[in-house]
C-alpha cells in the first residue's frame, strides 16, 4: 500500500503540489479567521461542576456579587487622609464611565476601614462589572481603565479580571517571544542536523502546511464547538514538532536508499513502503493521544484535543503526499557527496547497544531505579488551576494580591459565593442560621446573606489563605458538608471552589485517559508489529520516562528547585492541566520515537534473525534521527522555558525533560537492555491474533521486495 503511495506521488507530484499550493493559500484565507472566532478564555472549568453551576445561577436574575476588579492606590509620601491623595482618587472614581460597572465600592463611599492600608498610605476601590463571562469583563475593564489614573500616585490593577486580561497580554507577547528566540536557532540546526540547506527546507514545508491546514480545521469544528484560545499554541509547537520528525525520517531513509545504488525513483518508492508505514503508525499513536483529551469536559482540554489531533492528521497527509512529491522533484541534490551513510555495524550507538545487552538485567533494573526515583517526588504534587501564581512577580495582578494581603485587614478579592436554590420561598431566618454555620468553617473569615430573588438566594463569604493551598481545599470540603436549610440546596463558586472542581474532574478522568491511550497504543502496535509483548513494554518504559519528567516539575515549580534560574516565584503547588498536556504531547512522542525504532529493528531481525544483532543495528540506524529530531523538538518548546507565564514555563521545562530522557536514556539504553532479555519473546503472540495478523495486519516489507515476512508466531519462541 505504501509502496503504491509514493508510485502515486511520483507520477502526480505536480498535481500534489498544485493542490498543496491551493489548500495553503485557502488555508491561510479561512483557516486564519479562526482567531476571531476562538472561544473568550481558555476555558479551565469542568462545565458539569458545582461551581459553574453556581455561575451559571449568578448569571440570571440573582447575580453575582464579586471584587472583579480591585485598583490599588499608593504613595510613599501621603496618607489616604492628606486632601493631595484623597481629593484626586475621589474626583478619578467619581469620574470612572458606570456603564459596564455594578458595583464600585471605595474607603469614601463605604467608610470601611478595611479599605485603608495598616501604614494608611495605600487604599483601593472594588469594581464589579457586568458581564458574566470573564473574557467580556476584560474588555470592559480595558475600556473603563484609564479612568482610574492619578497623576502623582501609584494606580495598580488586581482581582480575576485584571489577571485574566494579564495573562492573555503576556500569553501572546510570549509566544512571539518563544518563536523569535527559537526560530533563528532551529533554522541553523536544521541546516546542521540534515546537512544540506536545501533538505533543510523540507520540514518547513511540511510543519507550514500542517499549521495552516490545523487552523482550516479548526474553524470548521469553530462551527460546532467553542474553542479555546490556547489551542493555537498546540498548532505552532505539535506542527513543527511533527513534521521535523517526519521529514527527518524520510530524508534519511531516501539518503540510504540512494547511497546504496537506487534510482530517486526507487528510493521514494522503498522510502514510503518503510519510513512512510512507520509515519502513519506512529501519526495514530499520536492522533489518539490527543484524542484522548476529549474525555474531559473543559474547554481548554477539548480544544487541546480537537488541535492537537487535527494537527497530527495534517502533518500525516502532508508527509504521506507532499514530502515524497518533493523528494522527487529534488531528487539526488538531497544527497550530496558530503552525506554519507555510516555502517550501522561501526557506529557509537551500535556499540552502546552491544553494552548494553551484555549484561541486560542488571542494566535495566539500574536505569528502572534511577528513573521510578526521578518520578517519586511528584507522589507529593499539590494540584493548582490557573489563578494570579502563574504571573511574573512584578505583574500587577500578582502584586496587588500580595500587597493587600500584607498590608490589609483582608483581601477583597478573595470570596467564595454560595448560592441557595429551593423548590419555595426561601426564610430569611434560615439563610442567616445558614451563613451563622458557614461562618464556623475554618479559614472563612465572615458569611452574609447578600441577595435573594424569588426562589435564589446568595451568600458572600470572605477567606485569608491562598486559594492554591491545601487550607484552601479543607475550607471548601468543610463548607460543601454543612447541610443547607431543609427542603434546599446549596453550590459554591470563587476560585477555591472552583479550584477543587478542576483538581476532581482531572484526577478523575485522567486515569480514564490513560487507558484509552493505552489501549489505542497496543491495538496500533500489534497491527504494525504483530505482537502483544512489544505493545505493553512500549507503554511501560513510555510511563517511566514521563515519570521522570513529572517528578522534575514537582520538584522545580512547586518546592522551588532552579526558581532563580528560570526566574519564577514558586507557590508550592503544581497546574493540574499540565500532566494530561504532558502525557497527550509526550506520550504521543515517546511512541513516534518507539515506531522508529522498532520499525528498523523489525526489518533487521527479518533478514537476519539474531536479536542482537538486530537490535545494536536499528539502534544505529535510526538513534541520530530520534536524537535529532529530540534535539530540534526540544528548541522548538524550549522557548516557553523563557516566558513570563508559568504555567507556559512549566509545559515548555516539562516537555524538554520528558523528550530527552526518553530519546537517550530511554531509547538508547533501555529498550536495547529490554529488548535483549525479551529476545524471539519481543515479537510473540497467541496463535490466533497472529493468524489474523497475517491476514488482516500491516507488515514492513523486507528489505528491497514486498513479499510478507514471517509472523512472529511463526519464529519458536525461545530466550535469546
Amino acid at each position: 500500500m505504501f509502496r503504491t503511495l509514493g508510485r502515486f506521488a511520483i507520477r502526480s507530484r505536480r498535481w500534489i503540489m498544485l493542490g498543496t499550493l491551493l489548500f495553503v493559500v485557502f488555508a491561510a484565507v479561512w483557516g486564519t479567521g479562526v482567531f476571531g472566532r476562538l472561544g473568550g478564555g481558555a476555558g479551565f472549568d469542568d462545565p458539569g461542576s458545582p461551581s459553574v453551576h453556581a455561575d451559571n445561577v449568578l448569571a440570571g436574575p440573582l447575580g453575582r456579587y464579586a471584587n472583579d476588579v480591585v485598583v490599588l492606590y499608593e504613595s510613599d509620601h501621603l496618607t489616604v487622609d492628606d486632601p493631595a491623595f484623597a481629593e484626586p482618587v475621589k474626583r478619578a472614581l467619581a469620574a470612572v464611565p458606570r456603564g459596564d460597572v455594578t458595583r464600585l465600592d471605595s474607603y469614601w463611599s463605604t467608610g470601611s476601614a478595611g479599605y485603608v492600608s495598616k501604614d494608611r498610605h495605600a487604599t483601593y476601590a472594588a469594581v464589579q462589572l457586568r458581564s458574566p463571562d470573564d473574557q467580556v469583563r476584560v474588555q470592559q475593564l480595558r475600556k473603563i481603565q484609564d479612568s482610574f489614573a492619578v497623576p502623582g500616585l501609584t494606580v495598580r490593577f488586581g482581582g480575576t479580571t485584571s489577571m485574566t486580561d494579564q495573562v492573555n497580554r503576556l500569553t501572546l507577547r510570549d509566544l512571539g517571544l518563544a518563536e523569535a528566540i527559537s526560530t533563528p536557532i532551529l533554522l541553523i540546526l536544521l541546516i546542521v542536523v540534515f546537512r544540506s540547506v536545501l533538505a533543510a527546507t523540507l520540514p518547513l514545508v511540511i510543519g507550514f502546511t500542517a499549521a495552516l491546514g490545523s487552523l482550516a480545521l479548526l474553524r470548521f469544528v469553530t462551527l460546532f464547538a467553542d474553542i479555546s484560545t490556547f489551542a493555537i499554541q498546540v498548532i505552532s509547537i505539535l506542527g513543527l514538532g511533527l513534521a521535523i520528525d517526519y521529514a527527518l525520517l524520510a530524508v534519511t531513509r531516501f539518503r540510504e536508499e540512494l547511497s546504496s545504488g537506487a534510482s530517486v525513483d526507487a528510493a521514494v518508492e522503498r522510502t514510503m513502503a518503510t519510513a512512510g508505514r512507520t509515519i502513519t503508525f506512529s501519526g495514530v499513536v499520536v492522533a489518539m493521544s490527543f484524542a484522548g483529551l476529549t474525555l474531559f469536559p473543559s474547554r481548554f482540554l477539548l480544544s487541546m484535543g480537537y488541535a492537537g489531533a487535527g494537527t497530527v492528521v495534517v502533518a500525516v497527509v502532508a508527509s504521506l503526499t507532499v514530502l515524497p512529491a518533493l523528494l522527487k522533484i529534488m531528487g539526488t541534490r538531497l544527497n550530496p557527496a558530503r552525506v554519507r551513510v555510516i555502517d550501522p555495524t561501526t557506529g557509537r550507538w551500535y556499540r552502546v547497544a552491544h553494552a548494553v545487552m551484555r549484561r541486560p538485567l542488571a542494566s535495566t533494573l539500574g536505569i528502572v531505579v534511577v528513573l521510578v526515583a526521578l518520578g517519586l517526588p511528584f507522589l507529593g504534587v499539590n494540584w493548582a488551576r490557573p489563578g494570579d501564581w502563574v504571573l511574573p512577580a512584578n505583574a500587577d495582578a500578582r502584586a496587588v494580591t500580595q500587597e493587600v494581603g500584607q498590608r490589609f485587614a483582608a483581601d477583597p478579592g478573595k470570596l467564595v459565593t454560595a448560592v441557595v436554590e429551593s423548590p419555595r420561598a426561601l426564610d430569611r431566618g434560615a439563610l442567616d442560621a445558614y451563613a451563622a454555620r458557614l461562618d464556623a468553617v475554618p479559614g472563612v473569615n465572615g458569611a452574609r446573606v447578600t441577595g435573594a430573588a424569588g426562589d435564589q438566594a446568595r451568600l458572600t463569604l470572605g477567606y485569608a489563605m491562598d486559594p492554591m493551598s491545601r487550607d484552601a481545599r479543607r475550607m471548601v470540603d468543610g463548607l460543601r458538608a454543612v447541610a443547607p436549610p431543609p427542603g434546599t440546596t446549596a453550590a459554591f463558586t470563587g476560585m477555591p471552589a472552583s479550584r477543587v472542581d478542576i483538581v476532581d474532574m482531572v484526577t478523575s478522568r485522567m486515569p480514564w485517559m490513560a487507558l484509552f491511550v493505552t489501549v489505542v497504543s497496543f491495538v496500533v502496535l500489534f497491527l504494525a508489529f504483530g505482537s502483544v509483548v512489544l505493545p505493553v513494554k512500549s507503554v511501560l518504559l513510555n510511563l517511566l520516562s514521563l515519570s521522570a519528567s513529572f517528578g522534575a516539575i514537582k520538584l522545580i515549580f512547586q518546592d522551588g528547585w532552579l526558581d532563580g534560574v528560570l526566574n519564577f516565584v514558586p507557590v508550592g503547588a503544581v497546574d493540574v492541566n499540565f500532566p494530561v498536556l504532558i502525557v497527550a504531547i509526550a506520550f504521543g512522542l515517546a511512541m513516534d520515537y518507539e515506531v522508529f525504532l522498532l520499525s528498523r529493528v523489525r526489518e533487521e531481525y527479518e533478514r537476519t534473525g539474531d536479536v542482537a544483532e538486530s537490535m545494536a543495528r536499528g539502534l544505529q540506524r535510526t538513534a541520530r534521527v530520534i536524537t535529532s529530531a529530540a534535539l530540534l523538538v526540544a528548541v522548538v518548546v524550549g522557548g516557553f522555558v523563557l516566558s513570563g507565564i508559568t504555567f507556559m514555563k512549566m509545559a515548555g521545562v516539562g516537555l524538554v525533560i520528558a523528550v530527552a530522557v526518553d530519546a537517550t536514556i530511554v531509547r538508547g539504553l533501555l529498550v536495547p537492555a529490554t529488548m535483549r532479555l525479551l529476545g524471539r519473546w519481543a515479537w510473540w503472540a497467541p496463535a490466533p491474533l497472529a493468524a489474523w495478523w497475517r491476514r488482516h495486519g500491516v507488515p514492513e516489507h523486507g528489505h528491497g521486495h514486498d513479499a510478507a515476512p514471517a509472523a512472529p508466531a511463526e519464529v519458536a519462541p525461545r530466550p535469546a
